[in-house]
């Protein structure tokens, strides 16, 4: 019929549910609680529709100088992509042959798996237990590419630089740090992906989670030039649109805005946190802005997701042997924490 028989046996990514009911308590796609930057808002009230004629900026200057400017790089060292998820899907393009294949940690982002069914190349999962252990098995099934979320999803836990950095160098392909929650941690690995010597490690960030523009779709990434000379030869075109970059542009400068809504959700998270402890819940330390949580001995994770969607508040589960015990809880304002909260106290 036309469709490639990868295609054809390929389970797609889903993503989280995006209610359209009324008065819904949102925690299921760990979007940010909090607006973005007021000073989006007047680039869209004084956007200059002049520049939506024209094809936007191929190689996004203003916003790859911000960037490299604040990392104390260069503009060859950083790209820009339409979502984090576009440049993932690039990467499996520009560093994985046909033979070979894709690593990450399991549990981790699912898209991975379904990024490397797309290729049609072997996907392998490795164990959250130490990065040491997955440097072994990760030469020992010689993946290309090897995708790290660090802090990871769902779990929340995060590795050191170090450790990172250990792995880095062991491993005989490229590998691409996740930093998708990285401002909502105590450290992170940017200063690795424009150390010297470090030529197979890429550091990737959103604007997503921590900037509130989850609905933009802009991400970017930070490494080695050779790198990231491959993925702008495999890119689309115009792969960012002008209105994007003009808004993620403004975002990024307005730096101390996004710094002081990461406080209010790390604040957030440590309270709730504490709150399901005292009630019983096995909360895993998370450095993110969601927790994964296991409830109390005699309740089940899939009840208590379908009860509380029941009452509108959105959490996220996840089905399988090692994720199913647990729910995945988005960090919200401090007035859904306390509904959430109520909820859950009457399920006792």
């Amino acid at each position: 019929m036309g469709i490639t028989k990868s295609v054809q046996k390929l389970v797609a990514y889903t993503p989280g549910e995006q209610p359209k009911c009324r008065g819904v308590v949102k925690l299921n796609t760990n979007e940010n609680p909090y607006p973005p930057s007021p000073k989006c808002l007047e680039v869209l009230r004084n956007f200059d529709l002049e520049y939506l004629r024209k094809y936007p900026d191929p190689v996004f200057i203003k916003l790859r100088e911000a960037i490299a400017k604040r990392f104390k790089t260069t503009i060859e060292k950083v790209f820009v992509g339409n979502g984090s998820d576009e440049i993932l899907a690039l990467a499996a393009k520009a560093f994985v042959e046909n033979d070979e294949s894709i690593g990450s940690l399991d549990p981790s982002y699912s898209l991975y798996k379904t990024l490397a069914d797309i290729r049609d190349v072997p996907w392998g999962g490795f164990d959250l237990a130490s990065l040491s252990r997955t440097s072994r098995a990760a030469r020992t099934s010689s993946p290309s590419l090897f995708l790290l979320t660090n802090p990871n999803a769902p779990t929340g836990m995060m590795k050191g630089p170090s450790e990172i950095e250990d792995f880095a160098a062991k491993f005989k392909g490229v590998v691409i740090v996740d930093e998708a929650y990285a401002d909502f941690a105590s450290e992170n690995c940017m200063h690795l992906a424009t150390k010297e010597g470090n030529e197979n490690l890429i550091v990737m960030r959103t604007f997503s989670k921590s900037f509130s523009l989850a609905g933009l779709r802009v991400g970017y990434c930070v490494g080695p030039e050779k790198l990231i000379e491959a993925m702008y030869k495999v890119k689309d075109s115009y792969n960012v649109d002008a209105l994007a970059q003009a808004i993620a542009l403004v975002a990024f400068k307005d730096y101390s805005y996004m710094r002081s809504n990461v406080k209010k959700v790390v604040a957030e998270r440590e309270k709730l946190t504490a709150a399901l402890v005292s009630r019983g819940w096995d909360v895993l330390p998370s450095e993110t802005n969601f927790i994964f949580a296991k409830p109390p001995e005699g309740q089940n994770a899939a009840d208590i997701f379908a009860a509380l969607k029941e009452k509108k508040i959105f959490v996220r589960y996840f089905p399988g042997p090692k994720t199913g015990e647990r729910l995945r809880i988005t960090i919200g304002t401090p007035e859904q924490m306390a509904k959430l909260i109520k909820a859950l106290s009457s399920f006792h």
